[in-house]
């Protein structure tokens, strides 16, 4: 009978340490199945057939890699400074990984929205191009990292070109000249620039005075009194499309042929030419002013917010964002610019020389500067347009009252 309750003994202690060891087996189940799906939460803002391309082709690799489920979420640009401080507030941040764009970068540093990444700027790939990573820097510290640069590029009409003998134009004389003969062969302008009074017009607004030596955050200076002066020749001779032609709408003016000359970002490639078929529209860096050719540096960065819960994987992705092989897909399926010099190699052939143009418009890229009053120097910008050449206001005095208005917002 003793015997028999030790034997009974040694199998409950048996069935315990097997349940216990099951159990615990279960528990590392799950932890390395917790491990495995991990998700990256990932903030961008993108347009449809982006998302497509960056779902399908761009982050299935990332997570194939690193085992990972990538969570992507479209954040406009002007909303994502008031999401991640309600975020950090809370003290739950609940984005580990930004996209943003590079004039919206001030107020993110300013407010302590973003981590210090200098300890990764040896990450930086040697290919990205150098004129990308001042605009991620305050202070001499590194806070966002090159990913999408973009600069606009000057579409033309080949075929009105050659019907008139008229060459692209390389200045100021030159444009002025193009414009006047197109309006005087076909009775209305057909050289258009983005007049739409918004950030789209203050783009080409900060490229003219950059042109003429001019500083746009002073306003009043000889270079930005020049700009507005040729602006004001220029202007009877443009399109009468240039009064709602903006990112969206010069594409559609180019490929209707109602505008024989615009700038416009890169995307348009696909849109006109791939998927219009408006293969005599063609592309160049664009023109110089009086003292230097000079071009707005666009585009978006990457940045990691303060607080976020997967830092080493969102620093990952930032590596994987910068990589030949992301930036070619994104260049080849989107015909975005490459942050990289060697990331064109998987271009088409009839794609090369818009990607020269593309090319030749960075080498004179300037970024705008990131302050925080530039709303201020935005609408002074553009008021100051609408004052002189469609209310026939004076040049010096019109840009002196616009420029103490930015003095007083840096103060």
């Amino acid at each position: 009978m003793q015997r028999a309750s030790k034997k009974l003994a040694m199998i409950l202690v048996v069935v315990m340490l097997f349940t216990l060891a099951v159990g615990c087996g279960k528990k590392t189940e799950e932890g390395t199945a917790k491990t495995e799906t991990r998700v990256l939460n990932v903030s961008m803002a993108l347009g449809e057939s982006e998302w497509e391309v960056m779902k399908t082709k761009v982050l299935p690799k990332f997570e194939a890699d690193n085992n990972v489920k990538v969570q992507a979420v479209q954040t406009e640009a002007a909303d994502l400074i008031t999401k991640l401080e309600a975020m950090n507030k809370a003290g739950k941040m609940e984005i580990d990984i930004i996209t943003q764009d590079n004039m919206q970068l001030a107020q993110l540093v300013d407010k302590g929205l973003v981590e210090d990444l200098t300890e990764f700027k040896s990450s930086i790939p040697d290919s990205i191009l150098p004129s990308l990573v001042p605009v991620g820097e305050f202070n001499s510290k590194l806070f966002f990292m090159p990913y999408r640069p973009n600069v606009e590029i000057d579409f033309y009409n080949e075929t009105k070109f050659n019907e008139y003998g008229l060459e692209i134009p390389q200045n100021w004389d030159e444009l002025l000249n193009v414009a006047k003969t197109f309006h005087e062969k076909e009775g209305l302008g057909r050289v258009a620039v983005k007049g739409t009074l918004d950030g789209n017009t203050t783009v080409q607004l900060y490229e003219f005075i950059r042109q003429a030596g001019g500083d746009p955050l002073v306003l009043n200076d000889e270079g930005s009194v020049k700009a507005y002066e040729y602006l004001k020749e220029l202007w009877p001779y443009l399109s009468p499309d240039t009064a709602r032609a903006d990112w969206n709408t010069m594409n559609k003016y180019l490929a209707t042929e109602s505008v024989y000359l615009g700038a416009n970002w890169p995307f348009g490639v696909n849109v006109i030419v791939q998927e219009g078929g408006k293969e005599n529209i063609k592309a160049f860096g664009g023109f110089a002013g009086p003292v230097k050719a000079s071009k707005v540096l666009g585009g978006e960065v990457i940045g990691i917010p303060v607080g976020s819960p997967n830092k080493d994987l969102a620093v990952k992705f930032m590596e994987f964002l910068m990589s030949k092989e992301v930036q070619e897909i994104l260049v080849t399926e989107l015909g975005w610019p490459a942050s990289r010099g060697d990331a064109y190699g998987e271009v088409d052939e009839w794609q090369k020389p818009y990607f020269k143009a593309v090319n030749d418009a960075l080498k004179v890229a300037e970024a705008r500067p990131n302050v925080i009053y530039w709303d201020t120097v935005d609408k002074a910008l553009n008021d100051a347009l609408r004052e002189i050449t469609m209310e026939g206001k004076d040049v010096r005095e019109t840009l002196d009252k616009h420029a103490k208005l930015i003095e007083d917002a840096k103060k």
